[in-house]
């Protein structure tokens, strides 16, 4: 893979810290999880790849080009082919190499050009491939001008190098990507069956050993005693899989172990092409959830400044990706039931326990079309003390809930599709820090006080619901979560996909 050199343009703030700062946005650091005594009995078993639905080769209208479409010469023509070849593999946009281009005349490579201009810059989805819960796109990006201009002065090299979105956080991931591919044209890993344990011998130590090491540099590569550093590096291992880091190689660790390291390349391919759906710049202030870790990560500039634990939605009650911003605080709200919950949940538990929405606080009100809905009162309500409100088309929100347990756990995607917080008056606080009438004090005398209040906020502050199962150091090295709602399967083949079908478009 060629290395992205620096270049000019400024990389915008979210992730330009430390590898710290990506790991405190996608997982608890091990200091501030209190890990379980005994791992979750399930197995995470990863999911297979889902089959495609077929993509029609879609005829684009014709429109009309911003500037004149450029000639090539054969010298940059040949440079063309070599570098999108390159860079297509070292964006993710495909797993194997491109050979068509050498043979496509100066029109098809400017037409090749300007589609990989786009989907690099912007994603390779069409409109028509984004779920309904995708709800963060891409902006609309035209690539004829700057390259009109970069064959002009002969500047392809750099043309293609300003073209990845600015963020470091995407930069780490392209390099974490090229170590993945090079380990897959060793050969990959093998699978690992046995579950050695500390102070265990043997070839099954040995062969853990050497699986460790292909994906961590520090762990030791030889020996066949489990010692306390290969202890540290199950460890290691555990934490950049999200799992419990108890060091013990149990059937959660060693599924982790036995992706296959082309699923790890696709699971890489599909965290890339959402970072493409971004904006070209984040608001310094703002809440980023990470859906897949369940986690809450609060950033001003580039610095995380708190930092907590969320349930997001368990698979079919996914939480939605989205961008918004927080413009309220509901202190000891009511919660307002949706019709599917009380149809599939609610209304089946009264009916098998007659009194059993009395007892928790639900009402029964006429909508007054002869319907009926449930509100359960704010001293009893799911949403708990704080509900952070902002627009969206999914009716989704973050907020408290007085089912603290579920915290504790590592899987915590449990919701219905709102994000539940583990500390949501200290965030609170810090979202109402610049409302003068919401003094620390005022909002804890009004939560006690157990009336409804809605606290409007003098600055929103803007909320990013994204969904990251990839995240990579400075060095490279890269930490998964797993797919929950196997979004990472679907996207992946999709870009391949429409990858492929570009190629045909250029050659006509």
């Amino acid at each position: 893979m060629n290395q992205r050199p620096a270049l000019s343009r400024r990389r915008l703030p979210w992730c330009t810290g430390t590898f710290a700062a990506i790991a405190a946005l996608v997982a608890p650091a091990a200091a501030q999880v209190a890990a379980p005594a005994v791992p979750p009995a399930s197995t995470q078993v990863p999911a297979s790849p889902v089959p495609p639905a077929p993509v029609p080769v879609i005829p684009v209208p014709p429109v009309a080009p911003s500037v004149p479409l450029p000639t090539l010469s054969a010298v940059q023509r040949q440079q063309l082919a070599t570098l999108i070849a390159d860079d297509e593999l070292a964006q993710g946009l495909r797993l194997t190499r491109r050979t068509d281009l050498d043979t496509l005349d100066s029109a098809a490579m400017v037409r090749a050009a300007l589609d990989h201009a786009r989907a690099v810059h912007a994603g390779r989805l069409m409109p028509e491939d984004f779920q309904k819960d995708w709800g963060v796109r891409p902006t609309t990006y035209d690539p004829l001008p700057a390259f009109a201009e970069a064959v002009s002065r002969d500047r392809l090299s750099s043309w293609l190098r300003s073209l990845p979105p600015p963020y470091q956080g995407y930069d780490t991931l392209v390099a974490g990507l090229a170590r993945y591919r090079a380990i897959a044209d060793k050969g990959g890993w093998g699978t690992l069956t046995a579950t050695p344990a500390f102070g265990s011998r043997g070839a099954d130590v040995a062969r853990l050993r050497e699986r460790l090491a292909l994906e961590d540099p520090q762990a030791p590569s030889s020996g066949d005693t489990f010692d306390a550093a290969l202890l540290e590096a199950v460890r290691r291992a555990q934490r950049r899989y999200g799992l419990n880091p108890a060091g013990q190689v149990g059937a959660q660790t060693l599924a982790a172990l036995n992706v296959p390291v082309e699923r790890r390349m696709r699971q890489i391919m599909a965290n890339l092409e959402r970072w493409r759906w971004l904006p070209p710049e984040l608001d310094k202030k703002r809440v980023q959830v990470n859906i897949a870790a369940a986690v809450l990560t609060v950033f001003d500039g580039d610095e995380p400044v708190m930092s907590m634990r969320a349930v997001t939605g368990r698979p079919g009650n996914e939480t939605p990706m989205l961008i918004s911003k927080i413009n309220s605080i509901v202190l000891n709200p009511p919660w307002n039931v949706p019709t599917s919950i009380a149809t599939k949940e609610l209304w089946p538990k009264e009916k098998a326990s007659p009194g059993y929405l009395k007892r928790n606080g639900f009402r029964v009100i006429d909508t007054g079309n002869g319907g009926k809905r449930l509100q359960q009162s704010s001293e009893k309500s799911a949403l708990g003390r704080y509900k952070f409100d902002f627009p969206n088309d999914f009716a989704v929100y973050l907020h408290d809930t007085p089912a603290r347990s579920g915290f504790s756990r590592f899987d915590r995607l449990s919701s219905h599709g709102c994000v539940r917080l583990e500390k949501p008056a200290d965030l609170a606080r810090l979202m109402l820090r610049d409302t003068p009438e919401w003094p620390p004090e005022t909002i804890d005398s009004t939560v006690a006080a157990g009336k409804t209040v809605r606290a409007a906020m003098a600055t929103p502050v803007s909320v990013y619901l994204l969904y990251w199962t990839a995240f990579a150091s400075p060095s490279g090295q890269v930490g998964f979560r797993e797919d929950p709602y196997s979004w990472d399967a679907r996207l992946a083949v999709s870009v391949e996909r429409r990858s492929a079908v570009q190629v045909q478009v250029a050659a006509r």
